[in-house]
């Protein structure tokens, strides 16, 4: 298959540094060592960016050889359009397609001694003469993207005559004298290049300035390659682009395989061409059996079909189409058409891709990056839509099944929200609360005295965060079959199956009744919260006032009820008593009062029956100190990732929320045994 880069792509294993890390005030730090499209890809930072919310600043630190064109050219379009600003530093070298990523940036810093380095792309194919001047017109292409990111940045202080130099061999310019063409911003003190960054892809490179090869040489990067010495020509090969070695002739089994693969997306393009003209099936035919056109040429012949036999009429306005091959405008498409038939947006009356079903979104999105698929099966084809760096896919599935989730996190009714204390936690180890017993009153400071150390004691009651998650899978089986239930009804079951977890692990703090740091259980006579009796006034009475006098020492905290926690089988009876004007058993005109009329909210909960259909509970207003359900970093919601090193059928999903559930302290809760 064609491939282009902008310089060789060597590397077995990846050997660089990618990271990008947010910080206070929505400032994200982006390191980019190595090369690209291998060390670090578009996918990882488009992916990375979304995950990190609203970006204000991104500050970006660069060494790299370069690499792969259209993976390069891709990662310069997702920052070149991400709404904030960009600094980035050159570390020591950026050469190639790293020297186009920088021009991304609002921004371009770099040392003294660091060097931006600019060639022409190249790459390689196989095929008939056509075939290789119609390669050689791509390759003219992707170098007018890569010039027009030069000149865009330079604002003016690079001509064209100026640029076409620079490709015609490999330009190497000082800091200073990227800062004079406007492509680069400014000139800090020298810094020493990081040792642990092999720059082996250099050793490929023409020209090099004497300074930079004595750099690498001290760092060890260069090895016995001279940067400077001629590519050696290979025996009855062309000679290669630029300053590159030529490879090694293909065997005619590579040649043969290689043709195959090139003409497959030569038919791939004429099918996308002719994908919205069934009833030019005849012309299509033709136009694939004549190996001489292409899909650019059977667009030519589509229209002149079209206009046979049209009166030209006067000119009407024009509707404007953008196809966008850097995955914005055909990627948010596609998004919002997926979004609409999970019922999670409205659908968009212009959206072009309104009325396809999600394995022709899946085709589209590799059509959209020109990533061929014919020749395959409808299971390859969507596998590629899966997993190739380029495609858009398998991230939109996963956006949208997230949604699905957190919908379903949403709508699953938990009464446990209501009482509990939200906390956070920041990470994973024990976690101490102190509960309303540890504070007395405050002693009094007099005039000139100092004041003295409250000692909060050893009882405070212990808290640690727990991992609970599941996984499904986005099978392509999925897609081939249209299944939206994978992507809203399974999710949004376990978004529900999140908050069902919280919900049960609270519930069992009461039911369960474990014992507190005192070594007495929660609801236990020591703690003055354990009473008797099925609901009735004066049951409720009781258990009120056993709330309301809780003490420490002498000091009353006036806890009030603000809950009834009821099991289903006793709501009923509870409403009555507690929403009657008048006493059970007195005529309501008798005069006699309710007394603990509406003094508590009623909630009713089937996990209290399954441990047992008398107990029953007083609780404190929310907010108070009674049973905290804590959070990571205060993430109350679950989400979803997808799962790395799994050998699946289509995108294993990962559902996780990390919370902790305690009670704080006993003085906020009042539990009867019901009999």
């Amino acid at each position: 298959m064609p491939s282009a880069s902008a310089s060789l792509t060597e590397s077995k294993e990846k050997r660089g540094i990618y990271s990008m890390k947010g910080a206070a005030n929505g400032v994200v730090e982006l390191i980019l060592y190595g090369d690209v499209g291998w060390d670090f890809t578009a996918k990882q930072i488009a992916t990375d960016l979304r995950a990190m919310g609203k970006v204000s600043q991104i500050n970006a630190y660069i060494q790299s050889g370069g690499g792969d064109v259209m993976d390069g050219m891709a990662i310069y379009n997702i920052l070149a359009r991400w709404p904030c600003q960009k600094s980035i530093c050159i570390e020591s070298v950026a050469a190639s397609m790293a020297s186009v990523i920088c021009m991304a940036f609002d921004t371009v810093i770099m040392p003294s001694n660091a060097f931006l380095m600019i060639h022409s792309n190249w790459g390689g194919a196989v095929g008939t003469a056509d075939d290789l001047r119609e390669y050689a017109d791509l390759l003219d292409k992707w170098r007018s993207s890569m010039g027009k990111a030069y000149q865009d940045k330079a604002g003016g202080k690079l001509s064209d005559e100026q640029l076409g130099q620079f490709f015609k061999e490999d330009t190497w310019l000082s800091a200073q004298e990227a800062v004079d063409l406007g492509l680069a911003d400014e000139v800090i003190e020298p810094m020493q290049m990081a040792a642990s960054i092999n720059f082996k892809r250099l050793k490929d490179f023409n020209n090099m300035p004497k300074a930079l090869q004595t750099l690498l040489a001290q760092q060890g990067n260069i090895g016995a390659t001279t940067p400077n010495s001629p590519a050696p020509a290979a025996t009855n090969t062309p000679a290669p682009v630029a300053s590159v070695p030529a490879p090694a002739a293909p065997s005619q089994a590579d040649i043969q395989a290689a043709a195959i693969t090139f003409n497959a997306e030569r038919i791939t393009g004429i099918n996308a061409a002719f994908a919205t003209f069934p009833q030019l099936a005849e012309l299509k035919n033709s136009c694939i059996a004549d190996a001489n056109i292409n899909a650019e040429k059977s667009k030519d012949l589509i229209l002149a079909k079209l206009g046979e036999g049209v009166t030209p009429c006067a000119a009407q306005p024009k509707s404007v189409i953008i196809h966008a091959s850097n995955g914005n405008i055909v990627g948010d498409s596609i998004r919002a058409q997926l979004m609409a038939r999970a019922g999670h947006e409205a659908a968009q009356k212009d959206n072009g891709y309104g009325s396809y079903n999600l394995r022709e979104l899946a085709r589209a999105s590799l059509a959209d990056r020109g990533i061929g698929c014919a020749g395959m099966n409808v299971m390859q084809m969507v596998g590629l839509a899966f997993t190739h760096t380029s495609s858009d896919f398998g991230n939109i599935m996963l956006d949208v099944a997230n949604k699905s989730v957190l919908k379903g996190w949403a709508e699953a009714a938990e009464s446990f929200e209501r009482i509990a204390k939200k906390g956070q936690l920041s990470d994973f180890k024990v976690a101490h609360r102190v509960g309303m017993g540890e504070f007395k009153s405050l002693p009094e400071v007099k005039d000139g005295a100092e004041y003295k150390y409250i000692t909060v004691g050893d009882h405070a009651e212990k808290i640690a965060l727990a991992t609970y998650g599941g996984i499904f899978t986005l099978t392509r089986q999925t897609v081939i079959n249209d299944d939206m239930d994978m992507l809203m009804g399974v999710p949004m079951k376990m978004g529900k199956a999140a908050k069902r977890t919280i919900g049960d692990l609270f519930w069992a703090v009461l039911t369960k009744n474990g014992n507190m740091n005192d070594g007495k259980a929660l609801f236990h006579s020591t703690h003055g919260n354990l009473t008797s009796g099925a609901p009735s006034v004066e049951a409720f009475s009781i258990a009120a006032e056993l709330m309301e006098s809780q003490m420490i020492g002498e000091s009353p905290l006036n806890i009030m009820p603000a809950f009834a926690l009821v099991p289903p089988n006793l709501k009923r009876a509870v409403l009555q008593i507690i929403q009657s004007t008048s006493v059970k058993g007195t005529d309501a005109n008798s005069g006699v009062a309710n007394p603990i009329r509406d003094f508590v909210e009623v909630l009713s909960e089937p996990r209290l029956k399954a441990k047992s259909d008398k107990e029953w509970y007083l609780s404190a207003a929310q907010g108070e100190d009674t049973i905290e359900v804590a959070y990571l970093d205060g993430i109350d919601t679950p989400y979803i990732e997808q799962q790395q090193g799994f050998t699946v059928d289509g995108v294993a999903t990962k559902v996780r929320i990390d919370a902790g559930v305690s009670p704080l302290d006993h003085r906020g809760l009042v539990k009867s045994t019901g009999v």
